[in-house]
């Protein structure tokens, strides 16, 4: 679908792209940003403000246009609370109220708490397709890129403060500072400003160790600006056209309704075209994820049990101020035949153009669900119910499985291997117990049935040796149900002893289907047993 020569789609990434064009003119090139504090392992649900971000960005590369993605990390914030997760409390509890760049890595070792969290991130967004352009605003404040604007705020600290108690209960005293300031002598932010000499000096006194002394905008790495300021600077700074956020950021009176005020009044800048985003929550979680807590899913986890192009599905089949849940339980299975049944469509365009618009809503979502592309041509597929029975059959080994399917081609194994590791983990951290299953060892004890039930199985065992595989699956199923009928049995209680001579439990994938997916030698080594 070429956005160069046919009218922008439905989706809401295109028309998110559409609105930025219309509203910000024909330029060089946009600006989309997205950004987080990494106090915490960065979770799914502020994966959705990134991808979020991407989609749009790929819809303007789509119309044709220039784009820079810029994804700011906030680690020059406070480090304000030791999250739940992580070793070493102690330790972490001494560096409160400490920037967070300087808290250090008790998982790994990395530079500090905040570089882990980033790195983890930058590794795992390639994986599904995105890489922005990384700004570290520790770093853009220690080396006082902002100095100008921070002297702005204190210029317009009165204009500032109006702006903020228009949506305050309780107005800032008169004694308020549109800074913060991190002590040079203890690293932490329990400070007070003294005085401002009207350019670049800022005086201040640290409650923590009693230090005073008096800065150099131009010069110090301890002084920021506070997040409801230090946001519409940087909007004006890298220029920013679009950028969404939370709905609790959006809320009346939130902070980008106090950040548009000051990006237009005080920096001169036109705010952002926006979205506003509603949150991710895990199905059976007891709400909002937060990195506070350390009660998270991250991104990785998710890839964990979703390939890629999956995880993208999701996103961009959902309307950002859609709440969803990401699902680890039997809807994981569905999603994945959601996602295979829109990739066969797309590779089927109608001709009826009563399903052409639906086709086309369709293909969009799974254009921009691709990681790095749309194939050439319908990739191989594999159901993901067979897939799992196949992996539980050969106990994990994707190469067996590979082995036993022989069709798939060289250039959709990877990804084949992707789906297979990824089926695998679901099945054994979160499938059903009755999902579940392993072949009995033939070399053992066969599982004890009554004798009807064991001849039953045996003459089962017989007529596989002899038919199973050979002859039609329907054909197959008329002789099964001949030795159920010769020995007088319930088809319910004959397949349930088939299944315990199986695997040991009383159900298990569909039977007639599963005797041909393990094969005639299987087969007959188990049941023959009886």
């Amino acid at each position: 679908m070429n956005a160069k020569s046919q009218p922008l789609s439905t989706h809401w990434a295109d028309i998110a792209a559409d609105k930025i064009i219309r509203e910000r003119g024909d330029k060089d090139e946009y600006v989309c940003a997205s950004g987080i504090t990494p106090s915490g392992t960065v979770h799914i649900g502020n994966f959705r403000e990134i991808i979020s971000v991407e989609l749009v960005v790929r819809a303007l590369k789509d119309r044709g246009h220039k784009v820079r993605f810029i994804y700011s990390w906030d680690d020059y914030d406070v480090f304000r609370k030791v999250p739940t997760n992580m070793p070493e409390q102690e330790k972490l509890a001494t560096y409160l109220r400490k920037p967070i760049t300087l808290v250090p890595d008790v998982l790994g070792d990395e530079a500090s708490y905040a570089a882990h969290n980033e790195k983890e991130v930058e590794r795992t967004l390639p994986i599904v397709g995105i890489h922005p352009e990384y700004i570290y605003q520790a770093e853009n404040y220690r080396s006082s890129r902002y100095a100008e604007g921070m002297k702005t705020a204190l210029v317009r600290k009165d204009d500032i403060r109006r702006q903020l108690d228009a949506h305050r209960t309780t107005a800032l005293s008169e004694d308020w500072w549109p800074l913060s300031v991190f002590c040079a002598s203890c690293d932490r932010d329990e400070t007070t400003i003294t005085g401002w000499d009207g350019d670049y000096g800022v005086s201040y006194t640290c409650a923590s160790c009693g230090n005073e002394e008096t800065v150099d905008l131009r010069t110090t790495a301890a002084v920021k600006l506070p997040w409801r300021i230090d946001w519409p600077m940087r909007w004006s700074v890298e220029g920013v056209d679009f950028e969404p956020a939370g709905k609790d950021h959006h809320s009346e009176g939130g902070s980008f309704d106090t950040a548009k005020l000051t990006s237009q009044e005080i920096y001169g800048h036109e705010p952002p075209v926006t979205f506003q985003y509603d949150f991710v929550r895990i199905k059976g979680g007891s709400g909002k994820i937060s990195s506070s807590t350390g009660e998270v899913v991250s991104l990785g986890d998710v890839l964990r049990y979703y390939q890629p192009e999956v995880v993208r599905y999701l996103f961009a089949g959902t309307r950002p101020n859609s709440e969803f849940a990401i699902s680890f339980d039997l809807d994981v299975l569905k999603n994945y035949e959601d996602y295979d049944k829109i990739e066969r469509n797309y590779f089927n365009k109608p001709e009826n153009p009563k399903k052409l618009k639906k086709w086309e809503k369709d293909a969009r979502v799974y254009e921009l669900s691709q990681v790095e592309g749309v194939p050439a041509s319908l990739p191989y597929q594999i159901q993901i119910r067979h897939l799992t029975t196949l992996l539980q059959i050969h106990s994990g080994n994707v190469d067996a499985v590979i082995e036993y399917l022989g069709d798939i081609p060289e250039a959709d194994l990877e990804r084949f291997r992707t789906r297979a590791a990824c089926a695998w983990h679901w099945v054994q951290d979160f499938a059903p117990e009755d999902f579940r299953f392993a072949l009995l060892n033939p070399e053992e004890e066969p599982f004890a049935l009554s004798d009807s039930l064991a001849a039953a199985v045996k003459d089962l065992g017989s007529l596989a040796k002899e038919k199973l595989g050979d002859i039609p699956e329907k054909e197959f199923s008329n002789l099964m149900y001949d030795v159920i009928h010769a020995h007088g049995l319930e088809s319910s209680d004959f397949f349930t002893a088939v299944y315990q001579a199986l695997i040991g439990k009383e159900k298990g994938p569909r039977l007639l289907n599963f005797l041909h997916v393990l094969g005639k030698n299987t087969v007959v080594s188990l049941l023959s047993r009886y």
